[in-house]
């Protein structure tokens, strides 16, 4: 999700009209930028560079939006590694995150307020235009409520409000006559029958034609949404109601935040991930900062900005006050039960808090802000990218990255209110990061596994509305934007809302419904709007010595001090019994296991912690035992190691992890099947062979291929259309014999990712490729030869994977030949918007793999719905080969505390 809104600059006026609140809430941001300083400990950036780099993302934009026109528009969304567009019902199901797409051109919608961020005013006029000539919004087509509202009627609103300030200005739009604003009311009119539910709760999915509940509608069925989802909706809706007059849509919006806050836990003042649109009944009831609940919070701060509601304030700071308390244990933000909210509800961290940091900033608390900022940033310097998900001692727990945007937002907030050019360099390392890894000829590629660079057929939308936007605002200087972007707030898709609708159309009565509940420390207001403290002491080296202590957290893992020991140690007594200390053979471990569970609640509450670290503990070995997956990575022309294949390893041959790995021109064997001894071993002497699976085992081919001088083998899927976006990780097992003799190494293609190949070698014969454990750096030599966004590359490229291989082999496996399913492992936390698939080797239910997935941008889901991952390896049907099937020791222990849980589980119920 987006984060913390642009507010108003200090050098700003505020509106005659507005509001003392929206004057507080001014002055707030407007001290945060006042107390700016500069560390002394990081060097000021040049204008000449910061120009650069400014520069630099004007490039990068151009080459992803260009290519999106180019290669998929009117398609909602761009596939940068076959160049061509995604539309719904024409590519495999991605489950939830394919709610986004309704067939109404999402990428250009989402783009256009970012095209007069960065000054490309031409360009927006004539996006403007395309939207009105082609896009319908009236598609028979089931879409998510919430990722319609914050990116087609976002953006639609965020280009209403641009277009009629370039009008006022004289030079552009002077044609345009509200014609964006008629197409969000129309949008808004559609979204509206979501709400027919005795709570006021949306459901989460809406049929743009057919509406809600119709037999046609294909949806209304839903009981549960996320509190994100139900919870982000006031700041387009009232806008909506603002700039038409028609009251219904904020009365929607702000009845659904009502309800949502009726609902809190009201000993803890948090919220749980999901809820039962009908009874107001929490589902998912732990509660962070992160998937499913984030915008929410965001929403409710800036919609005091926005609205100068007072109640929305409160409502915050009431729910801010109980999240420093629990969920913050600095640097990290975990979450928590909400009615035992002492009690951390698991051990690893979404990617989607990165936007905290920027809210705190808009809040005045910038201490936590730049520690858990530099937490992550320490994260992503070493896997180059934000990992999807995250454990607390830092190890990848998902290892998928679709380019989120929001640590690149809460960079631009936080350079925004200390002047420190530290943020400048972690910006400046976003970039090189991108164009060194995530570039391809045909845009920006998602990257399907941070550990080995490889990537996914895959640019989402908010990465042109968001990340874009973000970097170029934070090299920017005043002059070098056309417009006063403190005279906005952003959304959480970065659109752009005037603050002058808080003026305008005031016909909503406002109910203070807040303070009768709220009993708070009010030194949690120091921070409250307006600001009276200084945020600096008089020291130019206070923000650097907040980040100092935390540069090496990740390299020497979290140190056990960080996290929080539960009222440490019930005063004095042993600290509680943790599933990574227990050992089967001591006495004393088991008789405290025989008194978890006991009537007393400190021991039923240690008996769950330590039930939900032993089962997170089992499933990590189970996933210990999987072997990660590997890298393919095309270096010749017109790639240049741009494009990165995820690949299935194998249990035999050349172990890419422990040596260098292998590159080669790559050579198709004949037979294609490799079964038999090759009648082309010229052809491949020297060479990576290409064969394709079937009509023998694994190590057959690879045998027969390494007797013809190959140096290593792909093993293509035979199943046209498999992909590694939709199928779990492939892993190719031995013969049951001894493979030693294999020297070679092996790795397994999906059908989609092996087409990419073959297609290269018809347009280009010669293909050179790198086999590796994990992706690497681009010959700088190759660099220089290659035009960055070259028409040739994409032109190229577009052809190379435009067709697809076919193949007139039977399509059988043999009988040696079977898939082991993995052990199901630990629910996902489904709220990750736009969450594609995970790469498989992660294994902790990947929520885009075969089945429905959460959104993360402050994207929701069904949680519950949610289906744990398998993954697939090939064997030989040897009874004495056992791979994989080894009996975890803890099983027999987990068997055994069954009832345990359920009794636990009741006792939850009983005290709700």
């Amino acid at each position: 999700m987006s984060e913390a809104g642009g507010g108003r600059g200090c050098g700003s006026s505020v509106p005659q009209r507005a509001p003392w609140s929206l004057v507080a809430a001014t002055a707030a941001f407007c001290l945060v930028s006042a107390t700016s300083v500069w560390t002394a400990g990081a060097a000021p950036m040049s204008r000449e560079e910061r120009q650069k780099l400014g520069n630099q993302v004007l490039e990068m934009f151009d080459h992803a939006y260009g290519n999106y026109m180019e290669h998929a528009y009117p398609a909602d969304e761009l596939m940068p590694l076959t160049c061509r567009g995604r539309v719904r019902g024409q590519e495999p199901s991605r489950g939830d995150v394919d709610d986004a797409l309704g067939k109404f051109s999402l990428t250009l919608i989402d783009s256009l307020d970012t095209l007069v961020v960065l000054n490309k005013t031409k360009e927006f006029e004539d996006a403007v235009r395309k939207v009105l000539r082609d896009v319908n919004l009236d598609n028979d087509v089931v879409v998510s409520v919430f990722e319609t509202n914050i990116r087609v009627l976002g953006g639609l609103l965020g280009g209403h409000s641009l277009a009629i300030m370039l009008k006022e200005k004289g030079e552009y739009m002077q044609w345009y006559n509200d014609e964006l604003l008629q197409m969000a009311k129309q949008l808004g009119y559609k979204l509206l029958p979501a709400f027919n539910t005795t709570s006021g709760l949306p459901y989460p999915r809406i049929n743009l034609k057919f509406g809600i509940r119709k037999p046609e509608a294909r949806t209304g069925t839903e009981t549960d949404t996320c509190t994100a989802c139900a919870g982000t909706l006031i700041l387009e809706f009232a806008a909506l109601s603002r700039f038409t007059g028609a009251t219904i849509f904020e009365e929607y919006a702000r009845k659904a935040l009502d309800f949502l806050w009726e609902k809190r836990q009201r000993s803890s003042n948090l919220v749980g991930v999901t809820i039962n649109i009908h009874t107001g009944d929490w589902v998912r009831k732990d509660s962070g900062v992160g998937a499913g609940i984030d915008s929410y919070y965001e929403y409710l701060l800036k919609a005091y900005v926005l609205l100068g509601d007072d109640s929305f304030l409160e409502r915050f700071n009431t729910h801010y006050d109980a999240i420093m308390r629990y969920i913050s244990q600095p640097p990290l933000l975990l979450d928590v039960h909400i009615h035992k909210p002492m009690l951390n509800a698991r051990t690893w961290m979404d990617a989607l808090l990165a936007f905290f940091p920027g809210l705190q900033v808009l809040k005045g608390d910038i201490r936590p802000a730049i520690e858990t900022h530099e937490m992550l940033y320490q994260v992503i310097k070493k896997h180059n990218f934000l990992p999807e998900a995250f454990t607390t001692d830092f190890r990848v727990h998902w290892a998928q990255h679709p380019l989120r945007p929001e640590f690149a937002e809460s960079t631009y907030f936080l350079y925004k209110a200390t002047g420190d050019p530290y943020y400048l360099e972690v910006g400046k390392t976003l970039i090189e990061n991108l164009n060194k890894y995530a570039r391809v000829p045909c845009g920006f590629a998602a990257m399907k596994d941070v550990r080995t660079g490889s990537h996914e057929d895959r640019m989402d939308s908010f990465f042109l509305a968001e990340m874009f936007k973000y970097l170029y605002l934070l090299f920017a200087d005043k002059e070098d934007i056309i417009f006063d972007i403190e005279d906005y707030i952003f959304t959480t898709e970065a659109h752009l809302l005037p603050l002058w609708l808080s003026t305008t159309n005031q016909s909503i009565s406002k109910k203070n419904t807040t303070s009768e509940y709220t009993e708070l420390d009010d030194s949690n207001f120091d921070w409250t709007c307006p600001n009276t403290q200084i945020l600096f002491p008089n020291d130019p080296l206070y923000a650097q010595s907040i980040r100092e202590p935390l540069k090496n957290v990740v390299d020497k893992s979290c140190p056990r001090g960080i996290i929080r020991v539960e009222e440490s140690f019930r005063s004095g007594a042993k600290p509680p019994l943790r599933a990574r200390d227990f050992m089967a053979t001591n006495p004393e471990h088991l008789e405290i296991l025989k008194k978890m569970g006991a009537a007393s609640s400190i021991d039923a509450e240690d008996g769950l912690r330590f039930m939900q670290e032993m089962i997170e503990l089992s499933s990590q070995q189970q996933k210990e035992q999987q072997l990660p997956p590997r890298a393919v990575q095309i270096v010749s022309h017109p790639f240049f190691g741009r494009v990165v294949l995820t690949a299935g390893p194998a249990q035999f041959g050349l172990d890419l992890s422990k040596h260098k790995e292998t590159r080669g021109f790559v050579a198709s064997s004949k037979p294609y099947n490799g079964c038999s001894e090759l009648t082309n071993p010229e052809a491949v002497m020297g060479k990576i062979a290409l064969i394709q699976r079937g009509q023998c085992m694994f190590a057959e081919k690879a045998r027969n291929i390494q007797n013809a001088g190959a140096i290593g083998g792909i093993v293509i899927d035979d199943n046209e259309g498999s992909s590694s976006d939709t199928a779990p990780l492939f892993q190719m097992a031995g013969d049951g014999k001894d493979t030693d003799d294999i020297k070679i190494p092996m790795l397994f293609l999906f059908s989609k990712e092996g087409s990419i190949i073959l297609d290269a070698i018809r347009e280009y014969e010669e293909v050179e490729v790198l086999l590796s454990d994990k992706a690497k750096d681009r010959d700088p030599e190759m660099e220089n030869e290659e035009q960055p966004s070259s028409e040739n590359d994409s032109q190229s490229a577009e052809q190379i994977t435009s067709s697809s291989q076919e193949v007139d082999l039977v399509d059988q496996e043999s009988p040696e030949e079977s898939s082991l399913n993995s052990q199901p492992e630990s629910l996902s936390p489904a709220d990750m918007d736009n969450a594609a698939s995970v790469s498989p080797s992660e294994q902790i239910s990947n929520p885009m793999e075969n089945h429905e997935t959460t959104s993360l941008d402050g994207e929701c889901t069904d949680l519950d719905n949610q289906l744990q991952e398998q993954s697939e390896t090939e064997e030989d049907s040897n009874p004495n080969v056992s791979w994989g099937k080894k009996v975890q020791p803890i099983d027999s222990i987990l068997a055994d505390w069954n009832e345990d849980i359920e009794a636990f589980e009741m006792m939850e119920k009983d005290e709700l």
